[in-house]
């Protein structure tokens, strides 16, 4: 396994598996749709206009009520039939890039199936030491339906609509590590990363937003729910030899993991053979 491999699992997807999903009047993909889940929504003929080359919402859900309060509806009947499973009582504010206008509101756990771009935030809890930075590592619970027991950051999570950012960083903190208010709002913002892959859950197309949060050597992060099971402060020596060697990290960590790395200096061209093309990789450029 190298760290191109870590990236490239990112952004694995074939166009021709899928169907765009579109809104009326706009031939611009909004989502993707695979052909079975395209066969589902086809039973909702007032919610969906399917055909053989799309599936769309109808320009009679032309707003954002209309467009939310449809969704909703269809999709509590399909998570009652067990074809939502992933439930969380939470709601995403879909739009085609950030800060364009949000076009409606869907239930979190059903945004993969139709592929439409998702936002989060990611939070490198670092310790400055002399030998170079340590991050704190999260283990996320083992029962969790998504990489359960796998690695994490400090804080992590989507982006719930109505939330700005900065709130969404200070809410996680809270939540999953114990961090005061005062000192999450210390994170830093430190970049975006993109990918678009077909996974379990359906196809993700994700934006995370970067925070780097540099903490006093003396905290010490706590679970304050049921998202995360214990702390480690490791080096990014380690972080990294575990990205090659092990499967741990959640598949998307991998990618903010090594953008950190090559901020701060503990992956450097001299050292790297693939340097450059981590770099252009984590932009989504490939080399033939």
């Amino acid at each position: 396994m190298s760290y191109l491999d870590r990236i490239r699992a990112c952004h694995r997807w074939r166009a021709e598996d899928y169907l765009p999903f579109l809104l009326a009047g706009d031939p611009r993909p909004l989502g993707w749709v695979t052909p079975g889940f395209a066969g589902r929504l086809h039973d909702f003929p007032e919610a969906f206009e399917v055909s053989e080359a799309a599936v769309t919402l109808p320009a009679r859900h032309g707003d954002f009520e209309s467009r939310s309060a449809v969704l909703k509806e269809v999709l509590w009947k399909l998570h009652s039939e067990g074809e939502v499973p992933a439930w969380r009582g939470e709601d995403y504010g879909i739009c085609r890039r950030w800060g364009a206008a949000v076009l409606f509101k869907m239930e979190r756990g059903a945004v993969p199936l139709f592929g439409l771009p998702a936002y989060g935030i990611h939070v490198n809890g670092y310790v400055k030491t002399p030998e170079g930075p340590q991050l704190w590592v999260g283990r996320r619970s083992r029962h969790k339906t998504l990489a359960p027991g796998k690695l994490d950051h400090l804080v992590a999570g989507g982006q719930p609509y109505g939330l700005s950012l900065m709130e969404n960083v200070v809410k996680e903190a809270a939540e999953e590590a114990s961090v005061p208010e005062d000192l999450a709002r210390r994170a830093r913002p430190a970049g975006a990363l993109g990918y678009l892959c077909a996974r379990p859950e359906g196809q993700r197309n994700d934006v995370l937003f970067i925070y780097d949060l540099e903490l006093p050597a003396d905290f010490v992060p706590t679970p304050n729910d049921d998202e995360v099971e214990e702390f480690f402060l490791w080096p990014m020596e380690k972080i990294l030899e575990r990205l090659k060697d092990s499967d741990d990290f959640k598949f998307n960590v991998a990618l903010v993991n090594l953008d950190f790395a090559l901020r701060h200096g503990v992956l450097t061209p001299d050292d790297e053979p693939e340097y450059q093309a981590i770099v252009e990789g984590l932009q989504g450029r490939f080399a033939d």
